[in-house]
């Protein structure tokens, strides 16, 4: 019987490369991109649904880029129309680091923690993985954007850790594998899409 697993995250997850400007769309070629490597990885025992929005927060309206960017507003409607879902991977909190919001490590991991608890209420989610970002570095045409993001991110690990496991859910820290691009200090390299698409099939294969 073939699985499902959805992946929910935002630009990352969406294939966006390393941007050298603001003017720059640069996306991954399809089966570069983590979530599609993990499928490679898993096989025909799972089908891999990706879920990536660019801009993508937690639980926040973005008051520049848009109120849909809120991850808590839509996921209701995105896990009704996968339905049903053996294993959700939510991958988000880097865009929460945005200066605009000014929020902690923690209350970034309270937002990812806030979610995985409305997944499960709905009845449609088997299990949820955390996938935690590795750190924003303050690089390039978006060092203002993330301005101080690296002193307010410090311990995103641990946090999400603590609080999506009071949830229920596993989480693993993609922050031990891979780091994000110095071009702009938030997107991935395909080496590191192809990292961390391996790592979390392994993470997977262990839940059983």
């Amino acid at each position: 019987m073939t699985r499902r697993l959805l992946v929910y995250g935002d630009s990352n997850s969406f294939g966006t490369g390393p941007m050298r400007t603001l003017d720059e769309d640069p996306i991954h070629q399809e089966g570069v991109r983590w979530g599609d490597v993990m499928a490679g990885e898993l096989g025909d025992g799972w089908e891999v649904i990706v879920e990536g929005l660019p801009g993508r927060t937690t639980v926040h309206d973005d008051p520049v880029e848009g109120a849909h960017l809120n991850g808590l507003t839509v996921l209701p409607a995105i896990l009704g129309s996968h339905r049903p879902i053996d294993l959700l991977a939510i991958c988000l909190g880097t865009n929460d680091q945005k200066h605009r919001f000014g929020l902690t490590a923690q209350d970034v991991a309270m937002g990812a923690a806030r979610l995985v608890r409305a997944a499960m209420l709905t009845g449609w989610v088997g299990r949820v993985l955390v996938v935690t970002p590795p750190p924003v570095k303050e690089r390039g045409d978006f060092r203002e954007m993330f301005r101080g993001a690296e002193t307010r991110g410090r311990g995103l690990a641990a946090e999400m850790a603590r609080f999506a496991a009071r949830e229920g859910a596993e989480v693993f820290d993609a922050g031990s594998v891979i780091e994000t691009d110095e071009a702009d200090g938030i997107h991935w390299s395909a080496a590191s899409h192809d990292a961390l698409g391996r790592a979390v099939a392994d993470v997977v294969r262990g839940l059983g």
